[in-house]
C-alpha cells in the first residue's frame, strides 16, 4: 500500500480532517483531542474541521444518538455538511466512525475515489466479505487505511508482550465486555475489543477457532501456528473490565488495563502525517476472520473451524 500521507493546501497548517458518522461518543472524545488548543504532541498536526451525520434507523444506539452528537460538535466549532461528498471537498484526511459497520464499506468508496487516507473505527465492517472489499480498494486505490479498538494501543496491552517477565508468549487469554447486536456477527460489536487484546499480545497466525455461548458469556478458543492457544472470553454477567493474562516462557503476567481513547488518537492523528498504518492489513482481517470462524463454530456446536474456510467462503460471496 502506498505511504502517501495526507497533506494539507497550507503549510504549516493543520492536517483537516472530516468525519463520517455522528453516532457513536468517539466523534465527541476524538475531536476533543484533535482539537485541543495549544496541542504540543502529535494533535497539533491535525484538525477536525467538519462532519456528515449518517445514522442508522433500525439500530437503536445509533438511532437516538445522532441528532445529539452534531449539536455537540456545532458548539466545539466543526462544520456539519449534507453528504460525503461535500465533506471530501473540504478535508484531507478522514475518521470513519460509524457505529453500525455494514454502511462502511459503500461509505469508505468514495474516500477512497478521492484519496484521503482513512482510519475506520470499529467494526471496520458488518461482514468479512466487506472487510475483505474494503482492504482489496484500498490496496487497489493505494489509499493508506487501517482500523482498531482503541484497546490495542494502551501500554500495558501493547507492551506486555516485550516484557522480560513473560519472555516468549506461549499463550494467552483475554476477556472483555461482549453484547451482542442482531445485525452484525456475535463478536464483531462488543467482542471485538477483547479479540483485539488477543492479537496485539499473539501477534496473527491463529489457524482454528472454536466456541461456546451461553446466556451469560462466551469462550472462544483459537489455536496457532506451532500449537499455541489463545483463548477470549466474552462478558454478560458479572464484573465487566478489559485484560488478559498472558502465559510465557519465563512467567505468567497480567496485561494492564484500558488507558482510554488518547493512545489511539495520538496513533490515527500520526497515522494522518504519515500514511504509514499501525496494524496491518493481514492482521485486521485476520482478526476478523476469527470472529467469523467463531460464529460458524457455534453454527456447528463448537467444532472447530479453519480461518483459511472461512475466508475462501467470504471471497466468494464477493
Amino acid at each position: 500500500m502506498s505511504t502517501a500521507h495526507a497533506t494539507t493546501a497550507d503549510p504549516g497548517k493543520p492536517i483537516k480532517v472530516g468525519i463520517i458518522g455522528l453516532d457513536t461518543s468517539h466523534v465527541i472524545a476524538f475531536t476533543k483531542a484533535m482539537n485541543k488548543p495549544d496541542a504540543a504532541d502529535e494533535m497539533a498536526a491535525v484538525e477536525v474541521v467538519a462532519a456528515f451525520p449518517g445514522g442508522s434507523p433500525d439500530i437503536a444506539s445509533s438511532r437516538d444518538r445522532v441528532e445529539g452528537y452534531p449539536k455537540e460538535l456545532r458548539d466545539m466549532g466543526v462544520e456539519i455538511v449534507p453528504s460525503i461528498d461535500e465533506l471530501l471537498k473540504k478535508v484531507d484526511a478522514v475518521l470513519l466512525e460509524s457505529v453500525d459497520g455494514r454502511p462502511h464499506l459503500e461509505q469508505a468508496k468514495p474516500v477512497f475515489d478521492a484519496g484521503k487516507p482513512v482510519f475506520i473505527d470499529k467494526p471496520v465492517a458488518g461482514t468479512l466479505a466487506d472487510a475483505l472489499a474494503i482492504y482489496r480498494l484500498a490496496a487497489e486505490k493505494k489509499v493508506p487505511c487501517f482500523s482498531s479498538s482503541s484497546l490495542r494501543f494502551s501500554p500495558g496491552i501493547l507492551n506486555i508482550a516485550r516484557d522480560e517477565r513473560v519472555g516468549d508468549v506461549l499463550g494467552c487469554d483475554a476477556y472483555g465486555p461482549c453484547h451482542l447486536e442482531e445485525h452484525h456477527p456475535d463478536l464483531y460489536w462488543y467482542g471485538i475489543h477483547g479479540v483485539e487484546i488477543l492479537f496485539t499480545i499473539m501477534g496473527p497466525g491463529c489457524e482454528t477457532v472454536s466456541r461456546t455461548q451461553t446466556a451469560d458469556g462466551e469462550l472462544v478458543v483459537g489455536v496457532w501456528k506451532g500449537g499455541r492457544i489463545g483463548t477470549f472470553r466474552g462478558l454478560r454477567a458479572g464484573k465487566s473490565d478489559y485484560g488478559a493474562l498472558v502465559f510465557g516462557s519465563k512467567g505468567i503476567v497480567p496485561s494492564g488495563s484500558y488507558a482510554g481513547y488518547q493512545p489511539l488518537v495520538v496513533e490515527i492523528a500520526r497515522f494522518f502525517e504519515t500514511g504509514k498504518p499501525p496494524v496491518s492489513a493481514e492482521e485486521t482481517l485476520e482478526i476478523y476472520a476469527f470472529m467469523e470462524a467463531a460464529d460458524e463454530s457455534k453454527r456447528q456446536g463448537g467444532a472447530p473451524v479453519s480461518i483459511k474456510s472461512v475466508i475462501a467462503k467470504a471471497e466468494a460471496a464477493r
